[in-house]
């Protein structure tokens, strides 16, 4: 219990959210510079402290984000962390380009509320559509600025879009206006708030982003895929067109089926990218599956659903073992590796 613990142990158990490899290198050093901000060098007040004080708030803090730097690693880590670094900060990017397609729609609409794009029906008025338009762009901001390495700009813009959508959310639930209040939630945890607080791994010590490759993606997957569905929908062949979270289904099986030969081949490189992808599955079933409390009432588009993830399931299973290889407690990579 910890009343039973003096300040030493208490200090201790925090620092038990580090990973052992650098626990066991520099604890030691860390509980001595923790405990000199204490003690006096009075031995009556010195045993009160050691007693019942206990880490300050800020310095559990400053445990949590140095551990969450550590686990989430960047060149230098050993090569399991290394991997699970790149691997989330590659997920964070993919859902992060994901919003800003959307967004780059939202200026598609905002340039036919101008009569610039004659052939596309006008877009609604008032308060909260505006707001989404304006998440839209900001999403854009943050996807750029994660890509060009301005981290501190991506993680405010992000968090401010985060509260907006939280706001839009509330809105639509006090007024009424949701479908399923369970798939609202449940999109905004998964695909906004946790994507954000995932941002941690683009930390000081990560390794560039390939910039060209992610930035050539946000015109490609809006030209490729959210055009011809946007032409579909505007044609009469909405039906065609799979919603949302099953797209992303089988773009993440595609993606993985395209991997695949490189990950079966045995050349060294492939794991981190298997390892994004496994990520990138789990965030696009979980959406899917979340989003089946939509249909509650079409037993055929819970069917469609289920057949998705069967797909997606399938695929990942292709690249599943590259995945785990990726984790193998071998040494550091090389520091010049970049991602994509």
């Amino acid at each position: 219990m910890s009343g039973d613990l003096d300040l030493e142990q208490r200090y201790r158990r925090a620092l038990r959210l580090l990973p052992g490899y650098y626990r066991d290198k520099w604890e030691e050093d860390m509980v001595a510079a923790f405990l000199d901000g204490w003690l006096t060098g009075d031995p009556d007040e010195d045993s009160v402290t050691m007693e019942y004080d206990r880490p300050s708030r800020r310095e559990v803090m400053s445990v949590v984000g140095l551990a969450a730097r550590l686990y989430l690693g960047g060149a230098s880590a050993p090569r399991r962390y290394f991997a699970w670094g790149q691997a989330v900060r590659g997920a964070v990017l993919a859902v992060m380009l994901a919003h800003a397609v959307w967004g780059l729609g939202q200026l598609v609409l905002f340039a036919r509320s101008r009569h610039l794009i004659g052939w596309l029906p006008p877009p609604p008025g008032g308060f909260w559509p505006a707001l989404g338009y304006a998440v839209g762009y900001a999403w854009i901001v943050v996807f750029v600025a994660l890509v060009l390495v301005d981290y501190r700009t991506a993680r405010v813009i992000a968090l401010l879009v985060t509260a907006a959508d939280l706001a839009t959310v509330l809105h639509a639930q006090l007024a009424g206006l949701l479908v399923s209040p369970f798939a609202s939630w449940s999109y905004w945890v998964l695909l906004d708030l946790a994507p954000v607080l995932a941002m941690a791994a683009f930390h000081r010590d990560a390794p560039p982003v390939a910039r060209r490759p992610w930035l050539l993606a946000l015109p490609a997957w809006y030209l490729l895929v959210s055009a011809p569905v946007l032409a579909a929908e505007l044609t009469g062949h909405s039906a065609w067109v799979p919603d949302v979270p099953g797209l992303c289904c089988l773009l993440v099986s595609l993606l993985c089926l395209a991997h695949a030969p490189r990950a079966w081949s045995g050349r060294g490189g492939t794991g981190v990218w298997s390892l994004t992808l496994v990520l990138l599955a789990a965030v696009a079933a979980l959406d899917r599956i979340t989003s089946l409390a939509l249909y509650q009432q079409d037993p055929h588009l819970i069917n469609v659903g289920l057949a998705e993830l069967l797909i997606l399931a399938v695929a990942v299973a292709l690249v599943a073992p590259d995945a785990a290889r990726a984790q193998a407690p071998v040494s550091a990579p090389p520091p010049h590796l970049r991602l994509g």
